[in-house]
């Protein structure tokens, strides 16, 4: 089958390759323990607690693709290939959000290392972009489960393509107004020249880190920009679908690899990330 030759009745348009979603989940499942050992090690569940649980939810999800590697067509007899499916995608959408909020937890941790010099009070940080992610990780959910689901009626799969739109718009405005107060910190610190070179180290890695999630955000909105109501039985309509739909290969560079790179960066830095927290005079920065 010719790359990008989209298959009918295929829950995911195309043949999923059989031997990624084996790395990734390995990869994914790797890096969950060592995040895990990283928080019994150094008792930092607090501070990076998010991280084992992300890199957990795409191990699974990932684990699911590879069944749905081999059970790819959809079935009237049977409908634990299409739940699946929905499932897989929806633990591998919520889990760059996760990211994100672990970053923004991150922020507010660095904001309390000069209080003076941050753009907002740092015992709001988490409390408002946490409630920010909640919303797009509903979103997220609401709209992938009504996206997936080729059974559902056009008007559904529109509403999910519609609510991932706006969980990943979203998404996106978060993430530049991150890119603005840890800007406009690091500038004022950098200015009195008060960060230590850890620190300011750990702000590079926050930059990098929300670099790759701002790029998959703007794959993911391209990518749902175009028409959502996929007809797995019409043939001709799926191959006037997006290259982004019917080319795999995105998917495992913009979604799989960049988060991979992420969850494992993240790691070998955070107990970088524990041992500079402490602030400007020495005092230990709060945990939340």
């Amino acid at each position: 089958m010719a790359a990008g030759e989209p298959i009918l009745y295929s829950l995911y348009v195309y043949a999923p390759n059989k031997g990624a979603p084996i790395f990734f989940a390995v990869a994914y499942a790797l890096s969950a323990g060592f995040h895990i050992w990283q928080c019994y090690r150094y008792k930092a569940f607090k501070l990076i607690g998010l991280h084992p649980i992300c890199a957990v939810n795409f191990a699974v999800g990932y684990a699911l693709r590879e069944y749905g590697a081999y059970n790819y067509l959809y079935q009237d007899t049977t409908k634990l290939p299409l739940i699946l499916f929905v499932i897989s995608q929806v633990l591998i959408y919520i889990g760059p959000p996760l990211l994100e909020l672990a970053n923004y937890h991150v922020l507010g941790r660095m904001f309390y290392f000069v209080p003076h010099y941050s753009p907002l009070p740092p015992n709001r940080v988490l409390i408002t972009f946490g409630g920010l992610m909640g919303v797009v990780e509903l979103l997220n959910s609401l709209g992938i489960a009504l996206a997936s689901n080729t059974s559902s009626s056009r008007q559904q799969q529109t509403l999910g393509g519609q609510l991932i739109v706006a969980a990943t718009g979203i998404q996106v405005g978060i993430i530049v107004i991150f890119f603005c107060l840890t800007g406009i910190f690091h500038r004022r610190c950098a200015r009195v020249k008060v960060l230590a070179k850890r620190v300011n180290t750990v702000l590079v890695v926050l930059y990098a880190s929300m670099s790759l999630i701002f790029v998959r955000c703007i794959y993911r909105l391209v990518e749902h920009t175009e028409p959502t109501k996929v007809d797995i039985s019409d043939l001709e309509a799926l191959r006037k679908l997006s290259p982004l739909r019917r080319y795999e290969v995105y998917f495992h560079v913009f979604e799989a690899a960049f988060m991979l790179v992420n969850s494992g960066r993240m790691g070998r830095r955070s107990e970088q990330k524990r041992s500079t927290m402490t602030g400007h005079y020495g005092q230990r920065v709060p945990m939340y």
